[in-house]
């Protein structure tokens, strides 16, 4: 089957390289605006000749689709919106009306949600922004659609202090997220909402099924997994069983998403099969099929993933009324071509997009080719084999993208999902009838409490594979060369490019060949790199020492390695890590390095250091400190107070010192 046979496939491609290229190139709105244009009007003048030459057609529909690509990503930008606050940004504190969009998860330092801007100092804006309230600000936290008025300074959205950790700022970023607000107590007002949207009411909804739900007799962890598989709320999950159902590679068990919209669709057109028998049953079939999926979505409070996923099997239900199985390629592509042209082309760059696609898509070609190869005449080991085949097919698809965001494969996960997905239906199944009966107070205890079983079986199912820790490969470096390479020995392997049998061998061997070297390359060019970084860890000073493929870390404790160590090791592939105790001078390249902790001593010097390092807030005269050893660069890590910090900028800025907060700016790299 070739790559290219079918018109969306390729449509949805040329418009991906559209984006993609629209993001590596940064191209303005005016310049797609005209790309745009001017490939619609050349399209419609090879439509015109396509009688004499179609080729031309269809170079203009490809370089069309492409544009559109472009500028679909352009209007996506905040930067191309005129009334977007950041287009009037103000460096004083300004006055901000917001609407509440969603509330997410509390810390034990703030209460965070994201606003839609609706005004700045009176004048109308837009744009979504984060909003950032000290612990406990209000009695009832607030919901969608509430009004806030708040006094504040925009802040720029922190970045990755550390190398290859998680930067929160591109994640944002990727939801057109640029900044946050941080009021002060006192510094906010809340008012009730104006008018309720649809996004509103579906929260509001949600909120009171999530406390019909709470009133039944469910154990925390089964009341919490209760709400994640139903409403899609995964606030109130613990750490640990998060935890477990990660290792446990079930983790989309627990994001209300394509697997669960999927198994919904297949009851839904289950129980509205007899529907067929009538005039236009079919059709009948396929619309309420639609309509029910929307109203899940719905329930679920029209998040993102749920929309996508809805989406998504609302073209597959088109696809099964179509009942022909060459269309299932079709409509996935063509649902793909709608959301990114329609909603968002930011998703493309999502991991939770990239891998539902990936994972619905190796299931609708890969799970033929396996129910080909065998077909088990008993009915009981053809279910058991169907479900395994789905599981793996998943599994392959987004196993290349999972170790390139994750870094980890759990090497049991046919068996969580062997043991879970089968029973999933009848969990969804089940969980809605028991939501809607507590909602009207007629919930029977004995349901309430098979229920409560069902989801203590499956959490106690996670936890028993989680704990097989051998089978859990974690520490995986995977970049994005050998993604790509990755997917292109996939659709190799599987014989997705028409090509013969000899020409297929070659290529796959060269694959193997290219993800080798893209394997051992970077591993081989820094063999003799050397590097020393204080990395940023709250309350901690951590020293990182890179001498080729080993990583020596620098501590006080000296003992336990902390996270960024291991991402800094997993980013640049080094194997080992080596921990030391951290002394009070160091000699790195020939230059020294002063250490100064909370005793705040340290001896004198008879020639000049280079560089000191301030940690746990020492009490010392920083002057004197300056005029004694002339250092060349001071630097404060995270173990200091941020009032202590303050005062030694100053004074660095009054010295001409230069200085360096790990805090602010983050890990330094000695030079």
């Amino acid at each position: 089957m070739g790559l290219f046979r079918f018109v969306p496939i390729r449509l949805t491609l040329f418009l991906v390289c559209g984006i993609l290229t629209a993001s590596f190139f940064n191209l303005g709105l005016l310049f797609a605006l005209g790309a745009t244009v001017l490939s619609i009007a050349l399209l419609l003048f090879f439509f015109v000749l396509k009688k004499a030459n179609p080729i031309w057609f269809y170079m203009g529909t490809a370089l069309t689709t492409f544009c559109l690509g472009i500028l679909a990503y352009s209007m996506s930008q905040p930067k191309n919106w005129a009334d977007h606050y950041t287009n009037h940004e103000r460096e004083s504190t300004t006055v901000w009306e917001l609407r509440i969009t969603e509330a997410q998860k509390p810390s034990v330092f703030s209460e965070q949600y994201i606003a839609e801007v609706i005004k700045v100092d009176g004048t109308a804006r837009t744009g979504p922004i984060l909003l950032k309230f000290p612990p406990n600000s209000f009695t009832k936290p607030l919901t969608v659609d509430d009004r806030v008025l708040v006094a504040a300074k925009t802040d720029p959205m922190p970045p990755a202090l550390n190398p290859y950790t998680f930067d929160y700022r591109n994640y944002m970023a990727q939801k057109g997220i640029l900044h946050q607000l941080r009021p002060k107590t006192g510094a906010f007002v809340r008012h009730p909402p104006q008018q309720r949207t649809l996004l509103g009411r579906a929260n509001a909804v949600r909120d009171k099924l999530a406390e019909s739900l709470e009133r039944a007799a469910f154990g925390p962890d089964e009341l919490s997994i209760a709400k994640a598989l139903l409403l899609g709320q995964r606030n109130t999950i613990s750490e640990n069983t998060y935890d477990s159902y990660k290792k446990a590679g079930a983790v989309h068990i627990l994001a209300v998403s394509g697997l669960h919209v999927g198994i919904l669709l297949l009851l839904i057109q289950s129980l509205l099969r007899p529907l067929r028998r009538l005039p236009h049953g079919d059709k009948l079939q396929l619309v309420l099929a639609i309509v029910l999926l929307w109203g899940f979505a719905f329930l679920a409070g029209l998040s993102a993933s749920v929309v996508r996923a809805v989406t998504m099997f609302g073209f597959m239900a088109y696809a099964l009324f179509l009942n022909r199985p060459s269309n299932a390629f079709n409509i996935l592509a063509l649902s793909m071509l709608f959301i990114l042209l329609v909603i968002d082309a930011n998703l493309l760059f999502q991991a939770g997009f990239q891998m539902s696609y990936a994972a619905v898509g190796a299931i609708v070609w890969l799970y033929p080719k396996l129910m080909r190869w065998w077909a088990p005449k008993n009915p009981i080991l053809m279910k058991i084999w169907q479900l395994l085949s789905v599981s793996i097919v998943a599994q392959l698809g987004v196993l290349p993208i999972s170790l390139f965001y994750f870094h980890q494969f759990p090497g049991l996960f046919f068996i969580s999902n062997l043991l879970i997905v089968p029973f999933l239906g009848i969990v969804l199944g089940m969980g809605l009838v028991v939501m809607f009966l507590s909602l009207l107070d007629l919930l029977p205890s004995f349901l309430a409490s098979i229920y409560n079983q069902m989801i203590a079986m499956m959490n106690g199912t996670v936890t028993w594979v989680a704990a097989q820790e051998s089978f859990l490969f974690t520490n995986i470096s995977f970049n994005s060369v050998q993604l790509v390479l990755s997917y292109v020995l996939l659709l190799l392997v599987f014989g997705y490019f028409p090509v013969r049998f000899f020409k297929r061998t070659a290529l796959i061997l060269t694959t193997l060949l290219l993800l080798q070297l893209a394997t051992v390359y970077p591993v081989l060019k820094h063999r003799k790199k050397e590097q020393l970084l204080l990395g940023h860890v709250p309350r901690k000073t951590v020293l990182l020492h890179r001498a080729g493929q080993r990583i020596h870390q620098l501590s006080p404790e000296g003992n336990n390695t902390e996270r960024i160590t291991e991402a800094y090791a997993l980013g640049e592939n080094i194997p080992t890590i080596q921990n030391r105790p951290l002394k009070e001078t160091l000699m790195w390249q020939g230059k020294s390095i002063l250490v100064i902790d909370s005793l705040g001593v340290y001896a004198p010097f008879q020639k000049e250091i280079d560089y000191v390092i301030l940690t746990q807030s020492p009490k010392l005269n920083l002057e004197r400190l300056i005029d004694s050893l002339s250092p060349k660069v001071i630097i404060a890590d995270g173990s200091n107070y941020t009032s202590t910090i303050t005062l030694w900028k100053a004074t660095c800025q009054t010295k001409r010192v230069p200085f360096h907060s790990t805090r602010e700016m983050g890990a330094y790299s000695f030079r």
